[in-house]
């Protein structure tokens, strides 16, 4: 009989890339999700999955295998989440996905508060800079910042973020303050690599895009603050990032007249997601512990 901590495991290693991920997603000792592989390729008589010393890769059988593995896997967290929603209790594993410096500012004390009320739920949580699909990563729910756009999921919004240029009180007295789009782009910018790079501001006349000489290109806002700290140039970051700065005067918002494009904050999950009541519940609890308007804003307002 196939086991399914065994299917379990042979769907965490192909989704993480390789045994080591794998049992640190699941919790467990590499040499316990290498046993439950090799006795699922025992009850089934094929191997699953190619190992080498660079990587993993699926045999034929294992391609073959995997849309069922999934299915199973999926189909058994939503009996288990219609079973717990119906008694009232949530319980059961959460694998969430978030960025790794809102992650570790805001979302990991959220999480904290959102995991005393519901001690029942054991959430597995990875911080990643890099784009995570929410449909096909293996994750339960993922945290974004900025817009979805995407029809196999559905987001739950959970705060709005403003975009504000900030820049070292150094900085700008060496190199000035901008007071225009055309001087702005003039200027240093401590910029992130995942984006574009672009700066939109709402004009009169539609979005207008700057692209300011490049000083520094980093994936991390945490990074990028500490850059901007530093007096290394002029930096367009969220203001959950530097609202304690601007509080503390190591950073002053610039103002040009103009709003930066913005953006909210969402949870995304699959459509029809065996977990989504613990997901529904959540966005609840980040959106409490969060605020409306997000704390981060109320300060930003009494400042002003």
């Amino acid at each position: 009989m196939i086991k399914l901590d065994g299917v379990a495991a042979f769907l965490a290693t192909t989704e993480a890339g390789s045994i080591s991920a794998a049992s640190r997603r699941l919790g467990l000792a590499k040499s316990v999700v290498s046993e439950r592989l090799a006795e699922l390729e025992r009850t089934l008589g094929a191997t699953l999955i190619q190992r080498s010393t660079r990587k993993l890769s699926l045999t034929n059988s294992g391609q073959t295998f995997l849309p069922r593995a999934q299915r199973i896997v999926r189909e058994t967290e939503e009996a288990a989440a219609e079973l717990a929603a119906q008694s009232g209790k949530l319980a059961g594993p959460l694998r969430l996905s978030a960025p790794v410096g809102f992650g570790i500012l805001h979302f990991g004390p959220a999480l904290a508060t959102f995991l005393r009320d519901y001690p029942e739920i054991e959430v597995s949580l990875e911080l990643d800079d890099s784009f995570v699909d929410a449909a096909t990563g293996g994750f339960d729910a993922v945290l974004r910042h900025g817009a979805i756009g995407d029809g196999r999921l559905i987001a739950r919004r959970l705060a709005t973020s403003r975009r504000v240029l900030v820049a070292a009180p150094d900085y700008l007295a060496q190199a000035g303050t901008p007071a225009s789009l055309a001087q702005l782009e003039g200027h240093k910018g401590i910029l992130y690599s995942n984006r574009t790079g672009d700066w939109r501001f709402a004009t009169p006349t539609g979005w207008s895009v700057i692209r300011p000489q490049s000083g520094l290109r980093v994936n991390n806002g945490l990074v990028m603050c500490d850059a901007v700290v530093a007096g290394l140039g002029i930096a367009l970051l969220p203001s959950f990032f530097v609202h304690e700065a601007l509080a503390e005067g190591s950073l002053v918002e610039i103002d040009i007249g103009l709003q930066a494009e913005g953006a909210e904050l969402f949870l995304a999950y699959p459509r029809d997601h065996g977990a989504a009541a613990k997901i529904r519940a959540l966005a609840e609890s980040l959106r409490k512990s969060f605020g409306d308007p997000p704390y981060w804003e109320r300060e930003s307002t009494r400042r002003s």
